[in-house]
């Protein structure tokens, strides 16, 4: 964990500063100067050559600050090892920005270079440089997300294969608890049509679980009696070698992921900071790391508890105007903090009286899942208090406090946190920082 000034100096170095726009070939760069004239305007390519030449360029223009609008990729791996501050300005900003500069609001490459150059120069209290993790929290943040790539791609090529089934063989779907499982996976690859299947009595299938190691608690008459009697397919094509395609997938899908499985317990196991993300409830390894990957080990990022809710999408979003005040959903997030950190709210329940109320609440007045896990996050504005451990359940009845619902207004299915304490279990002590 490490703590940085999170904030621009009052002016840029030299008066100068860069935008450059990101693009897949290359990349417009665009340099003004104090008085917010435009000295220097190019394109580079995305190559090694391209990249020692935007150096260069900087060097020769005096440039130190660079607006770009991605945080990672070749890019600004380059301006930060060339020691130049970067600053990142997210798309949606920069699309509003345009309006600055005239009505038409057209997208330009060169232009938005130059929106970024100027704004770096103009809104400097407004930005924060780009405070880079450290290697290792960098690599676990790779692993944990290619991990979650390759679920994905699993529950896709699952229910593709149950789709398959469910024509050609359809005692196969729902025999196990989970047609991805291993057992799941070994029958298909022994059994892969409702011919091969028909020859199973209640004793052969009984020989083969055992042969399997199949270590689940449905005897096997009553997993004979699940695969008799499903209808049979009345289509001529057996369709085995699609299952056949299907089941080599996940197998390989399956032991990609247990590789990187054991890679992020070696990479969480070595990094300072898994103390304080496996001491979360329920966290266990994959959850302590995504979290810990995603929200990184630089303080400064994360001020307060609330600055991490609001930029993890799970804070609302609060708009007002005149006697209106409308309290609605956070799209503008990181996507991969706000899952991250909703399945970690979602699943912390279990083991948290405090969590668990909030959830049931939501439930109760009619929200789904998705919506009650959002409100069993700690809300902006609820105070920390207790030591590590300890949590204390809302007791206050719901009166003015904050909701997560969309709406401020008087309304009987709206979900009132009132005066909430949140246990300091569920924000650890090292992220308390004080400025």
């Amino acid at each position: 964990m490490k703590s940085a000034r999170n904030t621009l100096p009052t002016e840029p170095v030299n008066g100068i500063t860069c935008g450059i726009d990101w693009a897949r070939d290359d990349h417009a760069v665009s340099i003004v100067d104090a008085k917010g004239r435009e000295v220097t305007r190019k394109t580079i390519t995305h190559d090694a050559a391209g990249l020692r030449d935007l150096l260069t360029t900087l060097d020769r223009a005096g440039a130190r600050e660079v607006a770009i609008e991605r945080p990672d990729g070749p890019v600004v791996d380059t301006l930060l090892e060339g020691g130049i501050t970067v600053v990142v300005i997210s798309p949606n900003q920069v699309k509003n920005l345009r309006g600055r500069y005239g009505s038409a609001g057209n997208k330009d490459d060169r232009f938005d270079a130059f929106v970024l150059a100027d704004t770096l120069r103009t809104d400097r209290a407004r930005l924060h440089p780009l405070l880079p993790d450290t290697p290792g929290t960098t690599a676990l943040r790779q692993t944990c997300r290619a991990r979650k790539d390759l679920v994905a791609h699993r529950v896709a090529v699952a229910n593709q294969l149950r789709a398959h089934l469910k024509i050609v063989f359809p005692g196969a779907v729902g025999l196990f608890a989970a047609i991805d499982s291993p057992i799941s996976l070994a029958f298909l690859t022994r059994f892969d049509c409702q011919d091969r299947a028909d020859w199973l009595s209640v004793t052969r299938l009984a020989a083969w679980l055992a042969n399997a190691s199949y270590s689940g608690r449905t005897h096997p008459r009553e997993l004979h009696r699940r695969l008799t009697s499903a209808p049979r397919a009345t289509n001529e094509v057996t369709g085995a070698e699609i299952t056949a395609a299907f089941v080599a997938t996940l197998t390989a899908l399956n032991t990609q992921i247990s590789v990187l499985d054991d890679s992020i317990a070696d990479q969480l196991a070595a990094h300072a900071d898994a103390h304080i993300f496996t001491s979360l409830p329920r966290s266990g390894t994959l959850r302590a790391a995504r979290l810990l990957s995603e929200i990184g080990d630089c303080r400064a990022r994360y001020p307060t508890p609330e600055a991490l809710a609001c930029l993890a999408g799970v804070a609302p979003s609060t708009r007002q105007s005149g006697k209106i005040t409308h309290v609605g959903f956070r799209w503008a997030a990181d996507k991969q903090l706000r899952d991250a950190v909703c399945d970690f709210a979602g699943d912390s329940r279990h083991a948290n009286p405090w969590a668990a109320d909030l959830y049931l609440r939501a439930r109760v007045i009619g929200h789904d899942h998705p919506h009650a896990v959002h409100a069993s996050w700690p809300a902006p504005g609820s105070t920390s208090s207790g030591t590590a451990g300890k949590t204390t359940p809302p007791t206050t009845p719901p009166t003015s406090g904050h909701s997560n619902n969309c709406s401020t207004d008087p309304n009987p299915g709206r979900l009132d946190t009132g005066q909430l304490t949140r246990p300091a279990s569920l924000f650890p002590a090292p992220y308390q920082v004080n400025h």
